[in-house]
């Protein structure tokens, strides 16, 4: 038996009002989040029109012609929009009935293109439990008949199989969010070996190793730490089976552990350096969760990915914005602060879920607006935007520094005594 999707009774509305278009084909992605029962879909987002088909109004007419550089390039832009516990589940062909034998092959291809381009910035690796069928989803514009099918992205050579599609009011009006703040201090030495730094590279590699002290964590819901089986609304309230929409979870803590414990010990290593990064500051990370029976550790592992996700692509914009507008990749600092952009979410109308992005100090809300009417098709008051992270209670800063220095490296070994 096949994957079911629980699905938004919205989106049933806005792929039809898509069909609508008088054009031979729309492409989007779907966007949800995975349990192991079923998959849940909250949105979908039409991939937005390149400018030169603005521009003369081109309609391509045959599938052969889908720009799958597009569509990928949209489904990287999008995943950063998306808070803790919600991912690109699939992608969406909306076709005229004579496209309907190349819509398959179509969906196939896009499908594991756009799984590529979003896993390969993660700095987090799947659990080997998680699903790993995505969604492919054919509309036809003609008779709004609806065919949806799965492909395991994890094996290259998957074949389509049958997925239910059913629509549900309300589906995630009561999900649940878990809210923290986690303060960030990391040291990332550029070696004097390494003469022509890659700032970007070499910071990725500093937050590869600072997303497994997260792994590794311990968070405290409540106070408390549960266990991972264990029902995340176990002893909690509810409301017709539901938990109440206005209950959160804000009081999570993430607590680092040491890594040195009885039976190691230390050895260091000593290494000259050029110069170095230090990313300081406190960052807002959130998660959404169904609100079906989740687990603990469903909800533990959002949250965690939330805290990866949120500070690498903190940095990753930061550098395209240098690149594009500094040449950062010719320019020698010395010593120079730069500051991360701030988060801010914005709501889904009737949804508990609020989308996220990211804005410099400088940035209007007129430029974000355009960007959620651009890559979500939303459009998005000014006075409904939320900055998460105010002036007063702290940035995430990148401070650069090309003055030598020294660093000592502490390692610890396992060691055993075997008699």
């Amino acid at each position: 038996m096949g994957r079911t999707y629980v699905v938004e009774e919205a989106v049933g509305q806005y792929l039809s009002d898509l069909s609508t278009k008088l054009k031979p084909y729309v492409t989007g992605l779907l966007i949800g989040q995975c349990s192991s029962q079923r998959d849940y879909v909250i949105r979908a987002v039409r991939t937005p029109p390149k400018e030169e088909q603005n521009e003369i109004n081109i309609n391509p007419s045959k599938l052969s012609s889908i720009d799958e550089e597009w569509v990928t390039a949209h489904a990287s832009q999008v995943s950063r929009m998306l808070p803790g516990g919600l991912l690109v589940l699939g992608v969406f062909i909306i076709a005229a009935p004579e496209l309907a034998k190349d819509s398959q092959n179509a969906l196939r291809k896009l499908i594991f293109s756009v799984e590529k381009s979003v896993t390969k910035r993660r700095l987090w690796k799947p659990a080997e439990e998680e699903v790993s069928d995505r969604a492919a989803l054919q509309v036809c514009s003609a008779t709004k008949k609806i065919v949806c099918r799965t492909y395991d992205v994890q094996d290259p050579k998957s074949s389509a199989k049958p997925a239910d599609w059913k629509y549900q009011s309300a589906l995630s009006a009561c999900w649940l969010t878990l809210d923290c703040t986690v303060n960030v201090n990391i040291h990332i030495p550029l070696l004097a070996t390494s003469p022509n730094h890659d700032l970007e590279k070499n910071t990725k590699n500093g937050l590869n190793r600072w997303s497994k002290q997260i792994e590794d964590s311990v968070f405290l819901i409540n106070g408390q730490v549960k266990d991972n089986d264990a029902e995340l609304l176990e002893g909690l309230k509810k409301l017709r089976g539901n938990i109440q929409s206005s209950t959160q979870f804000s009081d999570v803590k993430v607590l680092t552990q040491l890594s040195q414990g009885s039976s190691r010990r230390s050895t260091a290593t000593v290494q000259v350096c050029s110069g170095s990064i230090n990313l300081k500051g406190a960052v807002k990370c959130r998660a959404y969760i169904h609100n079906n029976r989740p687990k603990v550790k469903e909800a533990i592992q959002a949250l965690k990915r939330d805290i990866i996700n949120t500070l690498s692509d903190r940095c990753e914009i930061l550098f395209e914005d240098l690149i594009i507008n500094e040449g950062l990749d010719k320019k020698n600092f010395e010593r120079e602060y730069r500051v991360l952009p701030q988060r801010l979410f914005v709501p889904v109308a009737g949804s508990s879920v609020m989308l996220s992005d990211y804005k410099f100090r400088d940035e209007a809300a007129g430029e974000i607006q355009e960007r959620f009417l651009e890559m979500l098709d939303q459009a998005v008051q000014a006075e409904d935007i939320h900055i998460a992270e105010e002036a007063n209670t702290g940035y995430c800063f990148l401070f650069l520094s090309h003055l030598a220095c020294v660093v000592l490296w502490f390692c610890f070994v396992f060691f055993s005594i075997q008699v």
